[in-house]
């Protein structure tokens, strides 16, 4: 990936530039291609549905061909958004108060664009469940399993190790600090790969897959959805474990720890609302 260095002989991350817009210090244009590569995930989608039936709108190899140039753009956007909002511009310094409270703002402007891209999952949800001729769904697996329970638990519970982690450094305990956070990203990998299992086990053992009706559609764009957002998270963690690792937090210095674990537990309180309207959801009322 290439860098450049300005005038005062800071490395920048392209397409980061310094000072732009005037007056907001160094911006980066990588949250835009990230959001490009999202934005293209959904038109491949489309693009797929639109290229099914008699009538082929579009040619069958669209939909895929957006999908994959979607997810390359994606995870370069996201290589270069973390390096340079995490790795670049604190990997060898402190950020002073000001920059501290700049990204702790950005972080919660970040969820706040997340609150909406999930509501509208939801309020498709909403849309078939008040639907009689899309509700009840017709026979569906046992969505409401063991797993799914496991899952969950392991899920509750990293928060938990998290905010332990967290009270651990304000308190400047570090030897706890990096222990509580090397439990959450195990707990969070492990729970990552529990819904890779389920999403096997309804695929390939039950016959359930993403074109079963609409209730399909929205129960593995969701529950995607947010399996993409706890991926990015254990990212985030795994970003601020190897930090601790290298001594480079103290009890005064540890604004990424703060930002990370408000991205965590906003995944958590999400994954806690999905159990409760799609996998009980399923059951009550069906």
């Amino acid at each position: 990936m290439a860098t450049e260095t300005d005038e005062h002989g800071e490395d920048h991350h392209l397409p980061a530039v310094e000072d732009w817009p005037r007056g907001f210090g160094e911006a980066s244009w990588w949250p835009f291609v990230t959001a490009l590569g999202a934005a293209g995930l959904y038109v491949g989608a489309a693009l797929f549905l639109l290229s099914r039936g008699d009538t082929n709108v579009v040619p069958p190899v669209a939909g895929p061909a957006v999908v994959v140039g979607s997810v390359g753009a994606f995870l370069v956007g996201l290589y270069g958004w973390l390096y340079h909002a995490f790795v670049a511009n604190f990997w060898e310094r402190g950020a002073s108060e000001h920059s501290a409270n700049k990204l702790r703002w950005g972080m919660l402007a970040f969820l706040g664009s997340e609150v909406a891209t999930f509501s509208a999952g939801f309020t498709y949800f909403f849309f078939i469940r008040s639907n009689p001729g899309a509700w009840p769904p017709g026979e569906l697996p046992p969505l409401l399993s063991s797993l799914v329970l496991i899952n969950t638990a392991l899920l509750l519970v990293s928060s938990g190790t998290l905010h332990l982690a967290h009270g651990a450094i304000r308190k400047g305990k570090m030897g706890r600090f990096k222990a509580w956070l090397a439990v959450t990203l195990l707990l969070g990998v492990v729970f990552i790969g529990g819904q890779v299992l389920e999403y096997y086990e309804f695929i390939v053992h039950k016959g359930f897959t993403f074109t079963d009706g609409v209730f399909a559609s929205a129960f593995y764009g969701l529950t995607g959805l947010h399996g993409l957002h706890v991926s990015l998270g254990a990212v985030l963690i795994g970003i601020v474990f190897v930090r601790a690792l290298r001594g480079q937090y103290s009890a005064d210095r540890h604004v990424s720890v703060t930002t990370a674990s408000m991205y965590w537990h906003f995944v958590d309180a999400v994954w806690v609302l999905l159990v409760v309207v799609l996998y009980v959801g399923s059951v009550v009322g069906a």
